[in-house]
């Protein structure tokens, strides 16, 4: 790595700039990574190594103040900010400390996890004051022959790696699992609502948008600021970015201060956790004329006595713990049909789940709903998928017939060549009409269908009822 004169070590100090964002800055971050702690001493040191002018004792210059780094805002070098204010700690317990309170959280929530990954989110005003200080740099010494404005683009990691490479082994030491690509995800926050809204201010084109946001804040002053919303604070950090990014390095000299100014303080956390859905499949049998398979309301009003969706997700989510669920199923059938044969295909998609169920916990699930005293819904074949699970579903919607089986009365009874005649019928084409039932959520039209073939048989000891047979085009058939 080049690493710069003293003199040019001691001007980035000067302004604010923070050991590890030198060394990153540079290219050396390995260097602010391998040491327990980055005292005053060990800097020094390092720069004794790379320039003899260092040598003779640390300049005042290397002393350290209260401010927050001018590029990170201190989140290179962490103070434990909680609700109650700022405690410091010295730089290896920083660390520490965050990775304490990820613990905690996780054991608080209740998470089982074999490994993690680690999702980073840092205002964009890091990355702003970061371009304006190598900006000061190249204005500074660009004429200078150890200066390569090159090596920035090259050397330089950003603040979010060098956070990554500074607190995944300690999460790892933390936790006692492996940080890596895991479904498991941490996630570590970082938002400055006071650097944003003066850094989105100097923005250009942004008239309109400070006049919506001075306006909101006039109609309700219930609000201590325009950035209590956070969504209004999502949609600002992401306005920076776009924008900073059409900025060329001419203009943005002349729209911000630099160097930036020195920061009193700094980032504020929040930790939260997400682990990718996971999903349960198998097939549903239902055995009742008065279940839906969805959850059916009308004008408030409930449809059937339950539903297979109700039925099974209460089973899902109370071994996996997860936040919400979705149910998935290939194709559906109406709420006074019965559901037999093999089955319908169907998946319970259960969110940010807790605990991953083992094969054991699956099958008490298939065991509960099967030996329900109601007997409205029998389940098969359930397990745990993954890459399956739309091969499994599309195996279900890709059936171009459907067979189905109806108890039929006729006023009069059949002849034997009347059944003869039913059986001989192939791919005979009918106009359906919108069923009546769903005439609220659906435009009346005519659709043509096709059955493919009847099969019909007497019902012993009634000349009136029969038992018809269909095979018919599935549904997703045009």
């Amino acid at each position: 790595a080049s690493f710069p004169p003293l003199h040019a070590v001691h001007h980035l100090l000067s302004v604010g700039v923070c050991v590890r964002c030198i060394f990153r800055m540079f290219g050396a971050f390995s260097h602010a990574c391998s040491c327990a702690s980055l005292t005053v001493s060990f800097f020094h040191s390092f720069l004794e190594e790379h320039d003899d002018s260092a040598k003779g004792g640390p300049c005042s210059c290397l002393s350290t103040d209260e401010s927050c780094c001018s590029i990170c805002f201190g989140i290179l070098l962490p103070t434990c900010h909680q609700d109650e204010g700022v405690v410091p700690f010295d730089d290896i317990s920083r660390i520490d400390i965050i990775t304490s309170m990820v613990s905690q959280a996780i054991q608080r929530e209740g998470y089982q996890i074999d490994g993690f990954s680690l999702e980073i989110s840092l205002p964009a005003v890091v990355a702003a004051n970061e371009r304006a200080i190598r900006l000061y740099m190249k204005e500074k010494y660009g004429s200078e022959n150890w200066f390569k404005d090159e090596m920035f683009s090259q050397q330089t990691m950003s603040a979010k790696e060098g956070l990554r490479l500074l607190i995944a082994p300690s999460l790892e030491k933390q936790l006692g699992v492996k940080h890596g690509n895991n479904s498991f995800r941490i996630r570590l926050t970082y938002t400055h609502d006071d650097a944003s809204l003066k850094l989105k201010s100097l923005l250009p084109n942004d008239s309109n948008r400070k006049r919506k946001a001075e306006s909101r804040e006039g109609n309700d002053t219930r609000r201590n600021s325009t950035y209590d919303d956070k969504q209004t604070l999502s949609e600002a950090d992401s306005f920076i970015h776009k924008s900073l990014e059409g900025i060329q390095d001419k203009e943005f000299c002349s729209l911000f201060k630099l160097p930036p100014e020195k920061v009193s303080k700094p980032c504020h956390l929040v930790i939260s956790f997400l682990r990718s859905p996971i999903y349960i499949g198998g097939r549903y049998l239902k055995l009742s004329r008065n279940v839906s398979q969805s959850c059916w309301i009308i004008d408030d009003e409930r449809m059937g006595e339950a539903s297979v969706e109700e039925i099974i997700k209460e089973s899902v989510c109370a071994i996996s713990r997860g936040d919400g669920y979705k149910f998935h199923a290939a194709g559906r059938e109406d709420i006074d049909v019965r559901m037999l044969g093999s089955g319908r295909p169907f998946l319970i998609e259960v969110l940010n789940v807790r605990s991953i169920p083992s094969a054991i916990e699956i099958q008490q699930i298939s065991d509960k709903i099967n030996s329900s005293e109601k007997k409205h819904v029998r389940i098969r074949n359930l397990k745990l998928v993954d890459n399956e699970i739309w091969a499994m579903m599309r195996e279900g919607e890709a059936e171009k017939q459907k067979q189905y089986a109806a108890l039929i009365w006729t006023s009069s009874p059949l002849t034997d060549d009347d059944l003869q005649k039913i059986s001989v019928i192939n791919d005979m084409e009918i106009v359906q009409n919108t069923p009546i039932r769903v005439l609220h959520r659906r435009s009346p039209l005519e659709r043509k269908r096709i059955i493919h073939w009847m099969e019909i048989e007497k019902v012993e000891g009634s000349s009136n009822y029969y038992l018809l047979h269909l095979c018919t085009q599935g549904r997703n058939v045009h």
